[in-house]
């Protein structure tokens, strides 16, 4: 049988866009606070502490929340300007902003998607789209071997709980899943409970070089998630995100209304630039302003 390997080629252009780098000549240090989904938490430290060493008096300050306390806050909160979730706004959330004279620019960083793992011991890591459907809406309950499955992921109203909302078209879900309090401890819940069915963010998982990534792949397994029953199951790795084989698969957005001067669109303008589009690429994730060139290898 033949398998399809991808390789990637980047090609990285500058995006367009304003922000500059940021000025601190008249403070000792510029603060700027940033709300990001849990999902996205190990790209944005690493993106974050990178723009931090290259400009060291930018000091941003991180709240890793879930997507619609992201979005509330935004909203809301006058001090929050800036979040980083798996959409843009909808046309309701720009016009309550609108009313309150805010403009907000919305930019895709990368792609990612959503993993789903299991432990090791279970045979069942193969699925279809409908076989998690099935699983989320109550339909399928057990596992081959006769025993309870029992999904759980990070939190409520997260950017991983609402795409699965979503993809049962907004059906009771929560009736058959179990709220924890973040990815971390999904993969933990996942590696102490054989019985269990995770659900995390790819970026979690999908930077094998980095010494946590390899720490929470110890314990669990990837499963492999087909578009049907006719379709190939491919675990989620960049080569599939980018071509959408992996059917998981969502997008990272910065959306942020400060000034163009200030760190928050710096940092924006760094992630849409080459530096940052190499921090995505570096975690095995899709960036989302790089040209590619995708060569086929097949292996006997």
């Amino acid at each position: 049988m033949k398998f399809p390997f991808f390789i990637f080629i980047f090609f990285f252009v500058q995006a367009c866009g304003g922000g500059s780098s940021p000025s601190s000549e008249k403070t000792k240090y510029e603060y700027a606070k940033i709300v990001i989904d849990d999902s996205f938490q190990k790209l944005l430290k690493t993106s974050i502490d990178t723009y931090e060493s290259q400009y060291p008096k930018a000091k941003f300050i991180p709240k890793y929340a879930s997507e619609d306390s992201a979005i509330q806050l935004l909203m809301n909160d006058k001090k929050v300007n800036t979040i980083v979730i798996s959409r843009e706004l909808t046309k309701r959330e720009l016009y309550i902003l609108k009313t309150k004279d805010i403009e907000v620019r919305s930019n895709k960083i990368a792609t990612d998607g959503v993993a789903i793992i299991v432990h090791p011991s279970n045979s069942d890591s193969v699925f279809t789209v409908d076989d998690i459907k099935n699983i989320l809406l109550g339909k399928k309950s057990t596992w081959k071997d006769g025993r309870k499955i029992q999904v759980v992921f990070d939190k409520p109203y997260s950017a991983n709980f609402n795409y699965l909302k979503k993809l049962c078209d907004n059906g009771p879900i929560e009736n058959h899943v179990t709220a924890l309090k973040s990815n971390e401890e999904v993969i933990k819940f996942i590696k102490e409970n054989p019985n269990s069915l995770g659900v995390i963010g790819v970026n979690w998982i999908s930077d094998q070089h980095d010494f946590d990534t390899k720490y929470f792949l110890n314990g669990i397994r990837v499963a492999s998630v087909g578009k049907d029953d006719k379709s190939l199951a491919f675990q989620p790795y960049a080569g599939v995100l980018y071509t959408k084989e992996y059917p998981l698969t969502r997008d990272i957005w910065m959306i942020n209304y400060a000034p163009r001067s200030s760190v928050n669109s710096s940092l924006i303008n760094f992630m849409l630039r080459e530096p940052g589009q190499l921090i995505v690429q570096q975690s095995s994730l899709v960036p989302a302003n790089a040209p590619i060139r995708l060569i086929e290898m097949r292996t006997e």
